[in-house]
């Protein structure tokens, strides 16, 4: 909190008020920093998130809300901290997520005449401060209009758009003014694809800009916009935190310093950090799975200190793991490094940091793409008959034959019965030298399995077991000669089944 108020901040927002909130409301009343107490009202947080209600029909909810909201409302309408009251987040926005057609104007309607009534609720208990509502989509703001004439204010979410709210709130014939209560970066629902097909991120120049850019659309909205709590002052240091967050890890960005002028009109004496700029990944398209990459960035710190650099991969786009963990790598020369690259195949997140030993971070990030590690010589199973113990015939976007394990393409998978033990095979039509096997598993792997060979597709012999597989690829040395090729599955690494993108076998 002394941090944030040297920033310039007066306000903070948050998105519930309960039992838990008195402290914070302590301390930013003995910083002189006043709060905006939210409500949280499903489904908030717009697309994709929060459970649903039906506010035509579910009385016992809006009731329950009502009460539970006029308790902390009566519990810190005296604290000094308190500046207004937030109902609700996104949840126009949201309801779509529930309902659709006619059905989703109703519930819209009918949530935002609730909105009123706890507008109303909270007035009779207090009417010493503003309520507000907040949505993602000035097209909320006609349904607010309409039904809810008891807010004070409206507020709005709005990131990468955030210039347009003015000439949305013009068009719309608004009397009320408006908060900015979540503003920041483009985020990926805004920004366009790279060439591997995920949002790219902005860059930490381009993010401080976009602060810059924002609060001076903010403050020419003269008397009608009366300020923006940005997005926002976090920690995180994972996928999320890097994209939103000016101080994750504790560390100060680009785009901290960008809010502080903001706030301040200056960042004068400040000790800033390293900024990057042209980072590019060789072959970002092509990474081989446990192999290197490049990663080269132009590095300077405008303050001359020494630079430290820091390597991290996430898994977001892969895996929807959205840490960021720490890469093996080494440097090449200024600014350039070899990444070892994840196992997993899919598109990843790459993060260089460099940091100044001052407290600040310059994060740059791209995105790579890991596909299986190259095998010389001829795929002799391309597109030979296969077969397999069993299949799914409908499961997501089953079927997913056994053909589709030796089709040439990573994109369609076999995949077998949820139980132990499963085989798959192929012939290759004649006896074959044999050298490698490549196996690209689906995250639905084999834990425990034996490759097995044989010349007339009924006696077998082992060449190759493990009990100790992990999913992923799997490159294995094979001396045979052999018409078919088995894999002998006997304990899944998954409660699903077994699954297979390509089952290669090299000669």
């Amino acid at each position: 909190m002394p941090d944030v108020k040297s920033m310039g901040v007066n306000t903070i927002r948050t998105w519930g008020t309960d039992g838990g909130t008195k402290p914070l409301l302590d301390s930013a009343a003995a910083h002189g920093i006043r709060v905006i107490n939210g409500f949280w009202l499903q489904p908030g947080g717009g697309p994709g998130s929060g459970g649903c209600v039906n506010y035509v029909t579910d009385t016992t909810y809006k009731n329950n809300m009502l009460t539970e909201f006029a308790k902390w409302v009566e519990t810190y309408k005296a604290h000094p901290a308190t500046l207004m009251w937030n109902v609700g987040n996104e949840s126009v926005l949201g309801l779509q997520n529930c309902y659709g057609g006619t059905e989703l104007e109703a519930q819209r309607n009918a949530y935002t005449s609730f909105v009123n009534d706890v507008a109303k609720k909270i007035h009779s208990i207090d009417p010493d401060h503003p309520v507000t509502s907040t949505d993602a989509w000035t097209g909320a703001w006609p349904y607010y209009k309409r039904n809810a004439p008891d807010l004070d204010l409206y507020s709005m979410n709005s990131y990468g758009d955030i210039c347009n709210v003015q000439k949305d709130w013009e068009a719309g014939g608004y009397t009320k003014p408006y908060i900015i209560t979540e503003g920041g970066p483009a985020g990926e629902w805004e920004v366009p694809d790279d060439a591997n097909g995920v949002p790219d991120e902005p860059t930490d120049v381009q993010k401080a800009e976009g602060y810059t850019q924002a609060w001076n659309c903010v403050t020419g909205h003269r008397g009608v916009a009366l300020g923006a709590t940005l997005f926002h002052y976090g920690i995180e240091h994972d996928f999320g935190g890097v994209w939103f967050n000016l101080v994750p890890d504790g560390l100060k960005r680009l785009s901290y310093y960008a809010v502080k002028k903001a706030y301040t009109g200056s960042t004068s004496g400040d000790n800033t950090p390293p900024v990057i700029t042209n980072m590019a990944v060789g072959a970002a398209s092509s990474a081989p799975a446990g192999g290197e990459f490049s990663v080269n960035a132009d590095v300077r710190d405008p303050d001359g200190d020494p630079i430290t650099y820091k390597i991290f991969l996430s898994g977001n786009y892969a895996s929807g793991d959205k840490r960021l963990i720490e890469a093996r790598w080494r440097s090449t020369g200024n600014g350039a490094f070899a990444v070892t690259a994840p196992e997993k195949l899919g598109v990843w997140k790459v993060y260089i940091q460099a940091e100044d030993g001052r407290g600040n971070a310059g994060i740059e990030t791209k995105s790579v793409k890991v596909v299986a590690p190259p095998v010389t010589g001829t795929n002799v199973a391309l597109n030979r008959p296969t077969t397999a113990s069993s299949f799914q015939a409908s499961y997501g976007e089953c079927p997913c034959e056994p053909a589709k394990a030796t089709d040439g393409r990573a994109d369609t998978r076999w995949a077998s019965d949820w139980s132990d033990p499963q085989w798959i095979r192929v012939d290759l039509g004649a006896p074959t030298a044999l050298r490698k096997l490549q196996l690209q598993w689906d995250p639905a792997y084999a834990k425990s399995y034996e490759v097995q060979v044989s010349d007339d597709g009924s006696t077998w012999r082992t060449v190759h077991s493990t009990t100790t597989g992990d999913g992923d690829i799997d490159t294995i040395d094979v001396a045979a000669t052999a018409r078919h090729v088995r894999l002998h599955l006997t304990a899944r690494g998954t409660g699903w089944g077994y699954s297979l993108h390509e089952f290669g076998v090299y000669s």
